[in-house]
């Protein structure tokens, strides 16, 4: 396991999801990190409040993602990174 930075909360370690734009819409990416199957997966989990984007709730399936930006959901933590 990578060390994570001190900013995050060492009992939550967070998982980078990789783009290869500076931008990526909030269903696009809960697809990428397949955390669910299809958009209307996504549009459902987002629609009931599922989702968090940077501790908030979210509930725009459109919402645009950037590099830093953190996503939980499913008890799965993930921060939007660059891809190498």
């Amino acid at each position: 396991m990578s060390e994570q930075p001190a900013s995050e909360d060492p009992g939550h370690p967070t998982m980078p999801l990789e783009i290869r734009d500076e931008m990526i819409r909030l269903g696009q990416a809960l697809k990428l990190a397949n955390l669910v199957e299809d958009g209307a997966d996504a549009r459902e989990v987002i629609d009931a409040g599922l989702v968090q984007v940077n501790g908030e709730p979210e509930t725009r399936r459109g919402r645009q993602l950037h590099h830093g930006d953190v996503i939980e959901f499913s008890g799965e933590t993930m921060t939007v990174v660059p891809a190498t």
